[in-house]
């Protein structure tokens, strides 16, 4: 599985990814500063699934119909430390039977809900 992660998902959890063997593109490395229809963008022509701490993208995606990426993590807690975030979706990806492909999921703390994309 592809990700992006967008500006606001911290460095140290991209590193930790990317030593578990995942592709993670950063905003923050590559392109900082743009816009979020670009991170949209970017992430649909790439087939990428995105990671960010931004609400706004359910928004541009089902209200405004921009272009839907592969899938969106939207993680809805303020994180401990900078790698809290890399191990919460490690431990998702060991979920049997969840799908991210095509959803907009949302992830608590205590709980995970998903929506199909567009």
């Amino acid at each position: 599985m592809r990700f992006l992660a967008n500006e606001n998902f911290p460095l140290p959890s991209v590193n930790l990814l990317r030593q578990a063997g995942y592709n993670v593109a950063s905003v923050t490395e590559d392109f900082p500063g743009i816009e979020d229809s670009q991170v949209l963008t970017r992430a649909a022509d790439e087939q990428r699934v995105i990671l960010t701490f931004d609400r706004d993208y359910g928004e541009l995606i089902y209200r405004l119909r921009l272009p839907s990426p592969r899938g969106i993590i939207y993680m809805r807690f303020r994180p401990h430390t900078p790698e809290e975030p890399a191990v919460m979706l490690l431990n998702l990806l060991q979920t049997e039977g969840l799908k991210l492909d095509g959803q907009f999921t949302v992830v608590d703390r205590d709980r995970i809900r998903q929506r199909p994309l567009p």
